[in-house]
């Protein structure tokens, strides 16, 4: 009896120590299993006050669930859903701390960037200008496009691409500067083009100095020119010698219009000389006319010759000689009359 009820307490006291060993390992277990839910959650911000906003994007890049929202080099929220937008577009859905709120404006963009060169996708907000309001939970931010890097690395291909053109361009370009070839070939290899090519540098250079010295000379003239009491200075300042130069100028302008129509009268005289229409015309141009015209005075001398002969004639005239004789005398006397 007395080895079976020690045998009873063995198996009780046992029995005692498993129990408490399996309570301790659920009890651990728990203070583990909190603490894991608690650290998760302060990772993923699940028991911080947030407020939701979206952004539509053309290409999300390889963006997930879950990824990080930052706003100035720190982490102000998740993404919490993502789900396709209309035709071909993709709607992001961001939890932001309600912390952010006071720093986020309407006119805030959104881009996809990447957590280190090629670390996990995140999606970047910018502040935007104090402007306009602070964002209220359910907005969509705006879209800034950034180049993604297949972008970047197409870029760098085509650029590598060209990059080869022009070196081996150059590569050719060099062969025919060594060989002479061309223009810039000549010049590196000819020595008499060389040559020319100083003296034409060293042309250019006097020439250079010349105008240098020209627009010296100038500036010292243009000085001169405002020189006070000058020509110049008066005909820039003085009112009244300005008057008196326009007035001058006016009647300048006056005797060249006067000239121009007595040369346009003179112009229509000398038209009318050339043509028939008119006597003086037709005396300078129609040789029958000018003949009989010179004929016609031939006859006047010759009468004029014939009138003075008869006159003579009639003063010896016995009929008419006292009557000569008498206006003679007549003529004398008012004459000696004069003289006193």
């Amino acid at each position: 009896m007395i080895i079976i009820l020690f045998s009873n307490k063995n198996m009780q006291a046992t029995d005692n120590r498993k129990q408490i060993t399996v309570g301790v390992f659920i009890l651990i277990g728990l203070v583990i299993f909190v603490l894991g839910v608690f650290t998760l959650g302060s990772q993923r911000k699940t028991f911080v006050k947030s407020f939701t906003v979206n952004a539509v994007f053309s290409d999300i890049q390889g963006l997930k669930s879950g990824g990080n929202v930052w706003f100035s080099g720190v982490k102000i929220g998740t993404i919490k859903k993502i789900q396709f937008y209309g035709t071909s577009q993709v709607q992001v859905f961001m939890n932001i701390e309600e912390d952010a709120h006071k720093y986020i404006h309407k006119n805030s963009t959104a881009s996809i960037s990447s957590d280190g060169l090629i670390g996990n996708k995140i999606v970047v907000i910018g502040g935007g200008s104090p402007k306009f309001p602070f964002i209220e939970d359910g907005d969509q931010l705006q879209v800034n496009t950034a180049l993604s890097t297949d972008d970047i690395m197409k870029t760098f291909q085509v650029n590598n691409k060209n990059l080869v053109d022009v070196t081996s361009d150059f590569k050719i370009l060099a062969k025919s500067l060594v060989e002479g070839k061309g223009t810039a070939g000549a010049l590196l290899t000819d020595e008499k083009i060389a040559t020319d090519f100083k003296a034409i540098v060293g042309n250019l250079k006097n020439t250079t100095a010349s105008a240098n010295k020209m627009a010296a000379e100038l500036d010292k003239f243009s000085k001169t020119l405002n020189t006070k009491g000058g020509l110049a200075d008066n005909l820039l300042t003085d009112t009244a010698v300005f008057a008196k130069l326009q007035a001058s100028v006016n009647e300048l302008q006056k005797t060249a219009n006067s000239a121009a129509t007595l040369t346009e009268n003179l112009n229509k005289a000398s038209d009318k000389l050339t043509q028939t229409d008119n006597a003086v015309g037709i005396l300078l141009n129609d040789q029958k006319t000018a003949e009989q015209v010179k004929s016609i005075m031939q006859n006047m001398e010759t009468s004029s010759k014939k009138l003075d002969e008869n006159l003579e004639a009639l003063q010896h005239n016995f009929l008419l000689r006292g009557f000569f004789k008498k206006k003679a005398k007549a003529e004398a006397a008012a004459a000696e009359t004069k003289k006193e």
